[in-house]
């Protein structure tokens, strides 16, 4: 695929402006996505500033380094590097001679509460023998969700992920297709209708947890990660996720753009319902043709612009939105290696529907937990010492509305987790820890600003997707343009990479240049 035909149209064959003349856009956040929408930009013709109030790009993404250990912050795993590739392949490069992406087998084990174990993989013959040998009888239901997820897979993502939904239109057109996806069933549901062992229901049905969803609440069209995952793999960036981060950035600069860390924006400005900049926590003012947030979506409408008469997003209604659940994330370094271990470990509790009533409608912290176990040192030795193993210990939990003191509770919370691990998975774990660290729904609330503390921001419900979700293109000003978790499509890394790529279609071509 050659670099022109991934340019939008309107951004082939024209001279480009001297970079001084080009219209400037402002990106506010340099999250994943914030990023690749400046390199989506810039490829268009703009010159672009990003902002961001942390120290160091990422987000979400940004990494801990304690002790000589490396550690991802957030997203651990790549599942679609297509669309990371497209955003080098815009500026003329390759992302194979700056990122190593290692593809795993298995993808992860994923581990019951009654000691049995299922590795999982992209493989259908190898799947479905295994599935044949854990739950006799499954096979043949596991292969007709494959199907199912496939045929969602075609419309929910190559269709539907990248286009926008900014008229109430864009949604009337989709609805046969989400009527032939069966939208509006749940993906238990789904699943539910095609095997019956209780495990492999949760299994086939989890993923919606890596992006903020119940799979007993988000639609069906989630289906779509399975296929995802066998039609790309799941991969590991060699460094951790840490270095795809930094390769944006460099991509960022070395097309000429600035990245400014350390710069706290505190409103966007606008006249006469245009945005004109946005001015920085110091008084000083930038002044911008566009500004596109990677803020999350309530503080972008609820404090930003704290001062514009909302048409749609009212402070009221963001704050009456469902938000994700929160994760406590144990981040930890061991000097003894478990080579048992695989790079990723699914570890499910005793309960899957309790606990996750008592995660998102109860908002309760409970005894028991599932665990996401990451352990990237068994793939790549640099992000620990010598001799040693790096662990990102992740449990979903309540989000702050259920109001649990976590200056409390927090070291009790890894103490449960460090004695549960080290009574099933690390045997002599406490003798073994060098190093440890937790992030709770607190930080994420006062280091990410995310309302609520909710990891992954609204909620991925069928009432709050697609048109229904905050609009890639804004309804409150001309010139405003959102991406990340709390716009369309939605969590994750390969929804926040789609909802910049949303940006080619809703932006205007940068004025003054020919043929715009």
């Amino acid at each position: 695929m050659g670099l022109q035909s991934l340019l939008p149209p309107d951004a082939r064959e024209r001279a480009p402006l001297p970079y001084p003349l080009r219209p400037h856009a402002v990106v506010i956040g340099a999250g994943i996505g914030g990023l690749a929408a400046a390199i989506r930009l810039g490829a268009r013709g703009y010159r672009v500033t990003v902002v961001d109030r942390l120290n160091t790009p990422g987000g979400r993404a940004t990494v801990l380094k304690q002790d000589g250990f490396t550690f991802d912050r957030g997203p651990t795993l790549i599942t679609a590097p297509d669309l990371l590739e497209e955003l080098w392949a815009l500026c003329g490069k390759r992302m194979a001679d700056h990122v190593t992406l290692k593809p795993l087998d298995p993808f992860y084990r994923i581990t019951f509460a009654d000691g049995s174990h299922l590795d999982w993989g992209g493989d259908e013959e190898t799947m479905r023998a295994r599935i044949a040998a854990f739950a006799p009888g499954e096979a043949e239901g596991y292969a007709k969700i494959l199907q199912e997820s496939a045929a969602i897979y075609r419309v929910g993502y190559e269709q539907l992920s990248a286009r926008p939904f900014s008229r109430v239109t864009d949604m009337l057109k989709a609805v046969p297709q989400m009527a032939m996806m069966r939208a509006d069933r749940s993906l238990y549901k789904m699943v539910a209708r095609h095997v019956t062992d209780e495990r492999l229901r949760m299994a086939l049905s989890f993923h919606p947890l890596f992006i903020g969803g119940n799979p007993f609440n988000v639609t069906a069209v989630y289906a779509l990660i399975l296929h995802l995952e066998r039609e790309f793999g799941v991969h590991y960036a060699v460094g951790g996720t840490g270095a795809v981060v930094a390769g944006l950035a460099d991509l960022v600069r070395g097309e000429g753009h600035a990245l400014c860390p350390g710069t706290d924006v505190t409103r966007i400005l606008h006249e006469h319902g245009r945005v004109t900049g946005v001015e920085f926590a110091d008084g000083a003012r930038l002044k911008a043709d566009i500004v596109v947030s990677n803020a999350c979506t309530a503080h972008t409408y609820g404090t930003l612009l704290a001062d514009l008469p909302k048409k749609r997003w009212t402070v009221r209604k963001l704050a009456n939105a469902r938000y994700s659940m929160g994760v406590f994330v144990w981040y930890f370094g061991t000097r003894h290696r478990y080579e048992h271990l695989h790079h990723h470990t699914i570890q499910m509790g005793p309960r899957y529907r309790g606990l996750l009533d008592d995660i998102f409608t109860g908002k309760r912290l409970s005894k028991d937990f599932s665990l996401y176990l990451h352990r990237p040192s068994a793939t790549d030795p640099s992000v620990a010492p010598e001799g040693h193993d790096a662990f990102y210990c992740l449990v979903p939990v309540p989000n702050l509305q259920g109001k649990i003191d976590w200056r409390r509770e927090a070291e009790p919370m890894r103490r449960r987790i460090q004695s549960h691990l080290e009574a099933t998975l690390l045997p002599k774990l406490g003798a073994n820890l060098v190093t440890s660290a937790v992030m709770t729904p607190l930080d994420f609330e006062s280091r990410l600003l995310s309302t609520h503390g909710a990891a992954f921001s609204l909620e991925p419900t069928l009432f709050q997707s697609a048109w229904f979700r905050p609009h890639n293109r804004s309804e409150e000003l001309d010139g405003l343009y959102l991406v990340g978790a709390g716009t369309h499509p939605g969590a994750g890394v390969p929804g926040v990479l789609c909802s910049a790529k949303v940006l080619d279609e809703v932006v205007p071509a940068p004025a003054g240049a020919p043929h715009a």
